[in-house]
């Protein structure tokens, strides 16, 4: 008798890469979301957010970044953590819908500048997130949040990184989604100009209530921009 899996009940995921081991769980049956969590989180922070996208036919994957939860391994630089994304993308079928969220945003969007991860994705959604960054303002932003001396080479590395993630991103001919916060958000309305100039073909959600820890502070809403945008989407060519 064959066995059959039940794709409400979590499955554990694992991928070995050559410097760390990542491990995560997917759930559900359908199109898959990929969603990469931000820095100083776990991958657990988005059950709320795969619970409405599950219900709505999706599939969620989602993995502890390296240095982070039970995934091993050091997050030192970008390159590192978008190797990991790009790792994640070959290990799913095509047509992932990636949804990316601080640093995991950062990191999806370095791993796009591969032509061969970019051909596995049907579109991108940051949460929060904005490759124009102004180095002055994340410093700024971290320090009131008390986070000025976490993960400090790995910031320096990102911020060092801003030239290429602009240039990455105004090249991208994937679909974009912009959800972020009104309430502390991380991101300005200078922010979204310089993005829209970069890429004008992105799409902008703003979550009521929410600051930069979206998938923490507003799961449900979050989870219903995903479904409203990227359902029209659909998978690469």
């Amino acid at each position: 008798m064959s066995h059959m899996i039940d794709p409400t009940v979590p499955r554990a995921r694992r991928i070995a890469r050559p410097d760390a081991i990542l491990r995560g769980e997917e759930i559900g049956a359908g199109p898959t979301c990929l969603l990469l969590h931000a820095g100083g989180e776990r991958r657990q922070v988005w059950a709320p957010v795969s619970e409405v996208l599950v219900d709505a036919g999706f599939r969620c994957v989602a993995f502890d970044q390296r240095g982070h939860g039970d995934s091993e391994g050091r997050a030192r630089t970008l390159t590192a953590c978008a190797a990991d994304v790009a790792a994640m993308l070959f290990a799913e079928p095509p047509g992932c819908v990636v949804v990316g969220a601080s640093l995991g945003g950062l990191a999806a969007v370095a791993a796009l500048g591969d032509p061969a991860v970019r051909a596995r994705v049907a579109g991108l959604v940051l949460v929060d997130v904005v490759p124009c960054l102004d180095p002055a303002r994340v410093r700024r932003f971290l320090a009131a949040g008390g986070l000025a001396g976490t993960h400090t080479e790995l910031v320096e590395d990102i911020l060092a990184q801003v030239p290429r993630l602009r240039q990455i991103t105004g090249a991208l001919d994937l679909p974009l989604l912009l959800v972020h916060g009104d309430t502390g958000s991380s991101v300005t309305a200078e922010d979204i100009d310089q993005l829209l100039r970069l890429a004008p073909h992105t799409t902008v959600r703003s979550v009521h209530g929410a600051g930069h820890l979206i998938a923490r502070e507003r799961p449900v809403a979050l989870a219903r921009d995903i479904i409203a945008v990227t359902g029209a989407w659909g998978s690469p060519e």
